[in-house]
């Protein structure tokens, strides 16, 4: 059908931002359905995911970003920040997730980078809501519109979901006719496997506090289809010290990970299952090209 006849409005939604300024939290919000982990640490995010949403015409098709961030990286921090650039490669427009009344050395790094792109892209100021001193809002505005020539300019709340339909309702009007390229009742690409290795990381990075926050991944060894679902994974961790923090006294830490990892996976896949969690040790996985590629990471300089 020529692209003039189409009545369907379909395009590519990048967020991004730096580590925890709120992206996955407005995915999720916009979703209506946890797709994307979160937790307060940064970094949580480690992979593009994709977050369709169809709503008559429209379907939207938004990209979760790793935060983008600075300073001395190890393989896996180069993985997540190509993750992000390659976000921006063709898509229809951007939402660029900034905290109210917070401007970053990071912040000015994502904007540096968005400086190169011709999309519209709008900025998404978050957590708005918490400030009480609305008089401080006005000379922030205006410091960010100075900044950039930014499409639109919307105050929101990831966490309570103020003005989000302002935000969606804006990001359709850029949307390019286009056939749909999901069925409407498909929320993301990821598969199965990769979302319940990710509910079982966010309770990891939850559960262990400043401890251990990032040295651990998560691999699905096995997952038997029985009556009640048999799910088996290896939580990896880098240095011998590190497993029993993960294990806890008396295995009480991992059974926590595991109890509150099988509610989320039963939401998911809405039946009961019987999930099995063991600590294995791979020296230096983070900082290991090779190590990354078996967990489905891709060193950016390969």
């Amino acid at each position: 059908m020529p692209q003039q006849e189409l009545k369907t409005v379909c395009g590519f939604v990048a967020i991004v931002g730096r580590p925890n300024v709120g992206k996955s939290s407005l995915l999720n919000r916009i979703l209506g359905e946890k797709l994307s982990i979160t937790s307060r640490k940064p970094q949580t995010t480690r992979h593009r995911i994709l977050g369709v949403k169809t709503i008559g015409i429209a379907q939207v098709i938004y990209v979760d970003t790793p935060g983008m961030h600075v300073g001395k990286m190890r393989a896996l921090n180069r993985y997540m920040n190509k993750e992000a650039r390659l976000a921006l490669v063709d898509v229809d427009v951007v939402i660029f997730m900034v905290e109210s009344l917070k401007w970053t050395e990071e912040d000015q790094r994502v904007l540096d980078i968005l400086s190169q792109i011709k999309c519209p892209v709008i900025l998404a100021i978050n957590k708005s809501d918490a400030v009480l001193e609305k008089s401080r809002i006005l000379p922030y505005l205006k410091m960010l519109s100075e900044k950039f020539n930014f499409s639109d300019i919307i105050p929101i709340s990831a966490k309570r979901g103020t003005n989000l339909e302002v935000l969606e309702q804006k990001v359709v009007t850029y949307l390019p006719k286009n056939p749909h390229y999901f069925p409407e009742n498909q929320i993301t690409d990821r598969s199965i496997h990769f979302r319940i290795a990710e509910a079982i990381r966010e309770k990891i990075i939850r559960s262990l506090g400043e401890e251990l926050p990032y040295a651990t991944t998560v691999e699905i060894e096995a997952y038997q289809q029985n009556i009640v679902p048999l799910i088996s994974a290896i939580i990896w961790v880098e240095q011998e010290g590190q497993k029993p923090i993960v294990i806890g006294k008396n295995g009480e830490r991992i059974k926590e990970i595991g109890c509150r990892a099988r509610a989320d996976i039963e939401k998911l896949l809405h039946k009961k299952i019987h999930l099995k969690l063991w600590v294995k040790v791979r020296g230096g996985w983070s900082d290991d090209k090779q190590a990354l590629r078996s967990f489905g990471l891709y060193d950016p300089s390969d």
